[in-house]
């Protein structure tokens, strides 16, 4: 994986947390995925170890789970 990728749901937390994110780190090294819109990515955050929204996946595979918006269960 070459970009961090940057999952959300589109709540007040995630999105004040989006914003934050492309502060830090350069939009261009960031694909952000909005789970709620695009659901049939819920299986490929399981698998690099999401287990709760706002949350960041780095380049090296490492999972960073931001405050907490809400649950991959929930959003299933």
């Amino acid at each position: 994986m070459n970009k961090s990728i940057f999952y959300h749901a589109g709540c007040p937390v995630c999105v004040s947390a989006e914003q934050e994110i492309l502060n830090l780190i350069a939009p261009s090294n960031v694909e952000v995925i909005h789970l709620g819109e695009s659901p049939s990515q819920i299986t490929e955050a399981e698998k690099y170890g999401v287990q709760s929204v706002p949350a960041l996946v780095t380049p090296n595979g490492n999972v960073l789970h931001i405050n907490f918006g809400a649950s991959l269960k929930d959003l299933k």
